[in-house]
């Protein structure tokens, strides 16, 4: 969803069928447009950058998880944090529920057993509900560069450190099917945990 300051603009509809259709798999054409222009600029640059992205979770059932120790957001938090370069995870709406009321916030239910908003993003009390799981990750820029940059040798004397070899200018694309992958390893956990008891 987002390479430096490129990024989808917030509430604008994507159409998940173009994901794989461009190189980053980026859900909006234009978007992913802008973010191969600016990773070109950074390649030329001879640095990295930071990225984040979204995962969305379909066709969850209602009941995975538990309330204090085997928590769905916390079971995948401890799992995708793990992944190399993650920084931070946000589940729905996030960080922004700070900001909001309760009020605001809460994914009060209709009729049908469905809400009407899924701030929570899909996990209530750290257990699926039924609607979307979706969440944001947030990856640091790769150490790794090809730029000189002011350091110190290992007798604390400065030091130019420049990166040899090949690297990554990104984790996108590459991070997504890892943060795939860990998401459906913690959700097979705990379908056959929830099918166990």
């Amino acid at each position: 969803t987002q390479i430096g300051n490129s990024s989808i603009p917030k509430n604008k509809n994507t159409n998940l069928n173009t994901v794989n259709t461009n190189p980053l798999r980026c859900p909006d054409v234009e978007t992913s447009k802008q973010m191969m222009k600016l990773l070109h600029q950074i390649a030329s640059k001879k640095d990295s950058i930071g990225a984040q992205v979204m995962c969305k979770v379909e066709n969850l059932p209602i009941g995975l998880g538990e309330p204090v120790f085997d928590k769905l957001n916390a079971d995948l938090s401890k799992a995708l944090m793990s992944i190399p370069a993650a920084k931070g995870i946000e589940f729905g709406i996030g960080f922004d529920a700070a900001r909001m009321k309760g009020s605001e916030y809460n994914d009060l239910y209709k009729e049908n057993f469905k809400t009407h908003t899924n701030h929570a993003g899909g996990i209530q009390a750290g257990i699926s509900n039924g609607e979307i799981l979706y969440f944001s990750m947030a990856f640091k820029p790769i150490p790794s560069i090809m730029k000189d940059q002011q350091s110190i040798n290992k007798q604390g004397e400065k030091a130019i450190y420049k990166a040899g070899g090949r690297h990554d200018i990104c984790v996108v694309p590459r991070v997504l099917s890892i943060v795939e992958a860990m998401t459906a390893l913690v959700l097979a956990d705990h379908l056959l945990r929830n099918k166990i008891n």
